[in-house]
């Protein structure tokens, strides 16, 4: 089998589904509550983990063995899990890390289905906003915000003239860098709150989400939602988005066009 068997996306949704109301639960009861926090980077930078990502991806881990053993597992804090299965999970435990440190209510869950190396499923769950985001198929998304289910599509007939651009470059772009890009700094006119900014995009709130350096794990499980919504994801260089990376997602192929000639200079 050289491609994903669409017939299988059921069974994968429901454990989800599931899996979403879980990880809630399990934050408001073990993990709401002081946690520590270390420094991946160890005076190089700053990169926080805390002891709530690791209990985060340990329960994950544990559900997906318990559910499908014979998968590959990638996660953010404890690695890769390799087997011969064509199935891989691919897991951020806490997508915003540090809005989780400092209270800040727009961290999530992510988690993604690959095959073969393709996001085919994702999720995104935001414990403390009561919501998650989840594509069905590779044509339906949804997001359910307290147990109501709601469809949800990028905003596809917006002109550049209005767009709504959420962007950060989390200090990996030089000042010197932006300077190249005035016209990008100009349309940053709305927050960039971790993978809440990608959700927006797909559900219509804003039309175009610029990011820095994103792992495969804060990437991979957006993009099966974005495209099931109608959304364009790519590199700032027009490549597949699942090389991860620095990112841009739009609401339609015209925006997309246009950003990506924007952010030219600073490929140079």
């Amino acid at each position: 089998m050289n491609s994903f068997n669409s017939k299988k996306y059921k069974v994968y949704v429901v454990f989800l589904n599931n899996l979403a109301k879980e990880l809630t639960k399990f934050y408001y009861l073990k993990l709401n509550k002081n946690f520590k926090v270390s420094n991946k980077l160890k005076g190089k930078g700053y990169d926080p983990v805390t002891t709530s990502d690791k209990a985060f991806e340990k329960f994950i881990r544990s559900k997906i063995n318990k559910k499908f053993p014979k998968h590959q597992v990638i996660g953010e804090e404890f690695g890769h899990k390799k087997s011969s299965s064509d199935y891989t999970w691919v897991i951020d435990p806490i997508d915003g890390t540090r809005s989780f440190v400092i209270g800040n209510p727009t961290w999530s869950n992510l988690i993604s289905l690959n095959f073969k190396g393709k996001p085919v499923l994702g999720m995104a769950n935001f414990p403390i906003l009561k919501k998650y985001y989840i594509n069905f198929s590779n044509k339906i998304a949804y997001m359910v915000n307290n147990g109501k289910k709601k469809k949800i599509t990028v905003n596809k007939k917006v002109s550049f003239s209005n767009i709504k651009v959420s962007a950060a470059f989390h200090g990996w772009l030089s000042l010197d860098k932006q300077k190249k890009i005035p016209k990008i700094l100009k349309l940053m006119q709305f927050p960039c709150s971790d993978a809440l900014s990608y959700a927006h995009l797909a559900e219509g709130k804003v039309d175009a989400v610029i990011q820095c350096s994103n792992k495969i794990w804060d990437i991979h499980p957006v993009m099966p939602i974005i495209e099931a919504a109608g959304g364009v994801i790519s590199t700032w260089d027009n490549k597949d988005a699942v090389l991860a990376g620095n990112i841009l997602v739009s609401a339609n192929q015209s925006i997309h066009n246009k950003l990506l000639q924007l952010l030219k200079p600073v490929l140079k």
